[in-house]
């Protein structure tokens, strides 16, 4: 829900406010907060089916990731402070991880 409310914000709100590269900017952040909170009921479909703790990091490492890579591009955007971009690729890296998680679990299978 949030990622659609702040995608509108960005349409129709910040598209005459922000450059053309800030812009682009939110908009990535939207969408990629909306590819991990689906990744997020995913984890929780697997979840049910073959309870892992590898699951539960996972989500905890996408959650990390839309804070971080999201957030960081949220505020960037928003207050043009500058380091709040090298925040951005550790938010990336919280995504990798959560994925590779999701992969040794399901590689796991059942415990």
């Amino acid at each position: 829900m949030l990622s659609v409310v702040l995608g509108a914000f960005a349409a129709h709100g910040l598209k005459n406010r922000l450059s053309e590269t800030l812009l682009h900017s939110f908009e990535t952040a939207v969408q990629y907060q909306m590819y991990h909170s689906l990744a997020l009921v995913l984890i929780v479909v697997l979840y049910r089916q073959m309870p892992q703790s590898l699951l539960l990091y996972s989500a905890g490492f996408m959650l990390a990731g839309i804070v971080l890579f999201s957030g960081s591009l949220y505020m960037l955007a928003l207050t043009q402070i500058k380091w709040f971009g090298p925040v951005t690729p550790l938010g990336g890296v919280c995504f990798i991880v959560g994925w590779l998680l999701i992969l040794v679990a399901a590689f796991k299978g059942e415990n």
